[in-house]
């Protein structure tokens, strides 16, 4: 009983926030919708990153390049293709996922930090190429002025798209972790060896692993094509990837939420911050420093602990 009781409880607490995202658009200002579309995919973009990260331990340390690719697959199929335009929105998650299949086949031969220093050499080479590709990818100036379907252009058409593929997407992600095969990546974050021994092919379950962050991460930049309407190489530089890997660990990266939480923090700052001062990296630095020596297990993760010691000192 005590298991439904929770149970229900969750998904009361669920619908709530999901009417409240709703009706959002009723209640705010232009600005603030925009804001919350933007934090709900960066908030996409993070979980896809801590499915790797938190939940199978590997050292994902460019995943902005996904993202990146994401987003440009879809401006390019919107600009210079003549298929329809929700082609696009189903076909640029999976050339990210494909280049995360790539990539992952590279680089799930190293282990920890050569997995992701060779991850960062590999993307800033695609980066590059992006950067002065000029006749295809508008080199450092981007694409602009994207044409979206109208449904995307109509009032608060952007921002309700956003809203529906990213909770389809945390919950297939959701799934994913409490599946057999998240429960084994998970095994394989703490103990590799161990799991090699008893017969867990890892370089498998790890390249999956990759395969899939790569194809949500597409799907949080094709959001972001939907929200912006247009693209720049900025997407997929190693710098973005700090600032995802962050809002992993301000959020907590060892719970599903937490980067969610951890993007809203960030974008928020951001914005805000940026109004009074450029100054912006520091203001990052000074927090990456408390968060480290005060909330180690990010600001969820500390949360859950602190609610579970009260619930065992009760008990």
């Amino acid at each position: 009983m005590p298991d439904i009781k929770f149970n229900v409880k969750r998904v009361l607490w669920l619908m709530g926030i999901g009417l409240l995202f709703l009706f959002l658009p009723r209640f705010l200002p232009r600005f603030y919708v925009y804001l919350t579309a933007l934090i709900l995919l960066t908030g996409l973009l993070a979980t896809s990153l801590n499915l790797v990260l938190g939940f199978g331990g590997m050292y994902q340390f460019h995943h902005a390049l996904f993202y990146g690719i994401g987003a440009y697959s879809l401006a390019l199929m919107l600009t210079k293709s003549v298929l329809p335009a929700w082609t696009g929105f189903v076909v640029a998650p999976l050339v990210s996922a494909g280049m995360g299949y790539v990539i992952g086949l590279i680089c799930v031969r190293l282990s920890k930090l050569y997995f992701g220093m060779l991850q960062i050499s590999l993307g800033s080479l695609v980066w590059a190429i992006v950067f002065r590709w000029y006749s295809f990818t508008g080199g450092d100036d981007g694409i602009h002025g994207i044409p979206l379907p109208k449904m995307l252009s109509a009032s608060h058409g952007a921002y309700y798209f956003t809203l529906v593929v990213t909770a389809i997407s945390l919950f297939l992600m959701y799934r994913i972790v409490h599946s057999p095969f998240g429960r084994t990546f998970q095994a394989i974050r703490d103990n590799p060896e161990r799991c090699e021994a008893i017969g867990i092919h890892v370089r498998q379950h790890q390249l999956a692993g990759e395969v899939i962050a790569g194809f949500f991460a597409g799907v949080a930049g094709t959001l972001f094509v939907t929200v912006e309407a247009s693209v720049f190489p900025d997407l997929m530089f190693w710098t973005l990837s700090l600032e995802i890997l962050i809002m992993c660990l301000l959020g907590g990266w060892f719970t599903f939420f937490g980067p969610m939480l951890g993007a809203a923090i960030m974008v928020t700052l951001r914005t805000f911050v940026g109004i009074y001062t450029e100054y912006w990296t520091l203001i990052l630095g000074i927090v990456l420093m408390l968060l480290i020596f005060f909330m180690p297990d990010g600001v969820l993760g500390k949360i859950l602990k602190s609610r579970a010691q009260a619930t065992e000192a009760r008990g």
